[in-house]
Parts: structure tokens; C-alpha cells; sequence
């Protein structure tokens, strides 16, 4: 049973079953963070990721999923309208139609590399080329639930409309409609009913694509000193403390790629929200662990805490900070 789409509009707090805590904007995220991984796990077979752009797209054979598709838009409005980033790896197209606007062959580029290219091959062919591919204006579509595939036409009796040099934009325009477009209406449909419950009107119409795309997933900007400048310490530790000190100076120090581990260890996201690090929900904060020790930092990411033992030198910080964020898928760490 849906709920009343004027109550969606009520500011989001989550309590788990059973469990304890007082939703400040870290439990809300834990929430919408275990419905995505969900939602988009490959085996409930809504969604699909394409192994080159590491991209995830509608698959064309669930139509049975409508209530889902719409939940997953609803999600993505809700997740805006109350302030949280979501790791969602969709294409650019995906935001382009949201705002209403159309697929062209360009956006096949990041849905389906490999046939935009092969298509696009076909603009620099001579005509005995094109010619000799036998290419008519038809498209193979996936069957539903392991039923055979079948042919689908792009104009009128496309099976009996050759493709040559002359109408092959036409044919890759058609090709690239029908694979971000027709065949997948039922469910980008839904999927834009769900969305639309919170997130319509002239007020989401102003944004361009892109900027849609950074409110949804936040910003890839890293700036630690801007995080820094609005850290917290608990249990201990102040802004001067050594070992305080010490963090920063080798959180600064991290190539790119271990500075996004490093805020996805504490946050569990990568992504930065779309008006900075210093607006963390709830704020960033590192509280005192015990005294030196080999045990490693460990993360509440549903608090966007880090709790680190008060190590003896920098050198000991490195190594275990270091060792925690690399081997913190899986292991337990956080």
C-alpha cells in the first residue's frame, strides 16, 4: 500500500526494529544505503551494470516489477528531499530524462559503448560496405524470464528496409531511441511516476542535467580541509591533541583514490554532499579509542564517526589508517 504522497513530504526519520538510537540523519542514510544495495543487486533482476562503464541500466525484461521501479524513484526524491546522497551509478541520460528531455545517440555512448561505436562506424563506411552488412531497420529484443529473443522493428516493416549509406544516422538514431527509450518505457516510466511524488514543478525543471546528477549522487570535489574545519573530538581528543595531528597530516597526504576510501570508510559513501564536507549529516567526528595498541581505527558509518586508538607516533597511524581503508570491504572493519 502506497502512502499518501502528501506525507512523503514530512521530514524522514528511521528507527530499526529492535534496535536503539535517535535518527540525526545517519540512520536514515543506512537505510536508503541497504534499499539501493538491494534494489540494484543483479540477481533480483531489475537493473543491470555494464561491465565497461560499471553503469547500471534498466533491464528490458522486467516489466513485472513496476511497484519496484517506482519505489527506486521514489527513493531517489525522498533521498533529495531530505538531504542524503546516494551512491547510484546511473548515466547522465537517466537525469536527462527525468528533466524530460530526449535520449539521443550520443548518450548510447555511456548506456552501451560497444554498439555506439559499431554504429557509429557505419557514418565512415562507403556504400558497397554498408551494403554488404545485409542490416535492415529491425533490433533484436531480450525475451522475458528465458523466453527466446525476438525482432523488433524501428520503422514500419523494418524487416524489409535495407540499411545503406544514405539513412544510416537514421538507423543508429532509431537503434539508440529503441535501447534508451521504447524499450524500457514501461519501467523508466514508473520509475519517473515514483520520483515525480516529491521532486516535480518548475522548481526541478530550472536544474540542467548535471546538476540533478550532483544533487542525487553529491559531489566527487574532495576537500579534507574543508572536513577538517568541521570535525568534532569526543572522548579525550581536541583539534591539538598529537595524535589529532597526526591524522590529518596523512589524511592530507593520501593520493585521491585513498582519500575516497578513506570517506567512504567513515561515511560509507565516497561521494561528497552536494554543499560540501563541512555539511556532513551528521557531522564528522573521531573520538578516542583506548590508549596506543595494534588495533586498527573503526568506523560507525551511520554517524560518520571514526574511532581511533591514540597511537604513539605518525608512523603507526599511517600503517593501520592505511591498512583499515584498504581491507574494509568484507573484513568487518567497520
Amino acid at each position: 500500500m502506497q502512502p499518501p504522497a502528501g506525507t512523503l513530504k514530512f521530514p524522514l526519520r528511521v528507527k530499526f526494529a529492535d534496535e536503539d538510537g535517535v535518527d540525526e540523519g545517519g540512520i536514515a542514510k543506512e537505510l536508503f544505503q541497504l534499499l539501493m544495495r538491494q534494489l540494484f543487486d543483479p540477481g533480483y533482476g531489475m537493473f543491470v551494470m555494464h561491465e565497461t562503464t560499471r553503469l547500471y541500466w534498466f533491464r528490458s525484461s522486467s516489466m513485472d516489477f513496476r511497484m519496484e521501479f517506482e519505489l527506486v524513484g521514489t527513493l531517489l526524491a525522498l533521498a533529495i528531499y531530505n538531504g542524503h546522497t546516494l551512491e547510484l551509478p546511473f548515466p547522465l541520460v537517466i537525469y536527462r530524462k527525468l528533466l524530460g528531455k530526449e535520449a539521443t545517440f550520443a548518450d548510447l555512448q555511456d548506456v552501451h559503448p560497444e554498439i555506439h561505436d559499431s554504429l557509429a562506424k557505419l557514418f565512415d563506411m562507403g556504400r558497397d560496405e554498408v551494403a554488404s552488412l545485409q542490416l535492415t531497420f529491425q533490433v533484436e529484443q531480450e525475451g522475458e524470464f528465458g523466453a527466446a529473443n525476438h525482432l523488433i522493428d524501428l520503422v514500419p516493416d523494418g524487416g524489409n528496409c535495407p540499411v545503406t549509406s544514405y539513412n544510416a544516422r537514421e538507423y543508429a538514431d532509431k537503434y539508440a531511441q529503441h535501447l534508451l527509450s521504447t524499450s524500457i518505457a514501461p519501467q523508466f516510466n514508473a520509475f519517473r511516476e515514483g520520483f515525480r511524488k516529491l521532486c516535480a514543478g518548475p522548481g526541478i525543471a530550472r536544474f540542467r542535467p548535471e546538476e540533478l546528477e550532483q544533487l542525487v549522487c553529491g559531489s566527487r570535489d574532495l576537500d579534507f580541509v574543508e572536513l577538517e574545519s568541521a570535525c568534532h573530538y569526543e572522548d579525550g581528543f581536541t583539534s591539538t591533541s598529537e595524535v589529532i595531528r597526526w591524522f590529518w597530516e596523512v589524511a592530507h597526504s593520501l593520493p585521491e583514490t585513498a582519500k575516497r576510501k578513506l570517506l567512504g570508510f567513515i561515511t560509507g559513501s565516497d561521494r561528497v554532499p552536494v554543499d560540501g564536507l563541512r555539511n556532513l549529516k551528521p557531522p564528522f567526528t573521531i573520538s578516542r579509542n583506548g590508549d596506543h595498541s595494534e588495533r586498527l581505527p573503526t568506523a560507525h558509518t551511520c554517524f560518520n564517526h571514526l574511532l581511533l586508538p591514540a597511537y604513539r607516533n605518525k608512523e603507526a597511524v599511517q600503517k593501520r589508517l592505511e591498512l583499515a581503508i584498504n581491507n574494509a570491504e568484507g573484513f568487518g572493519l567497520r
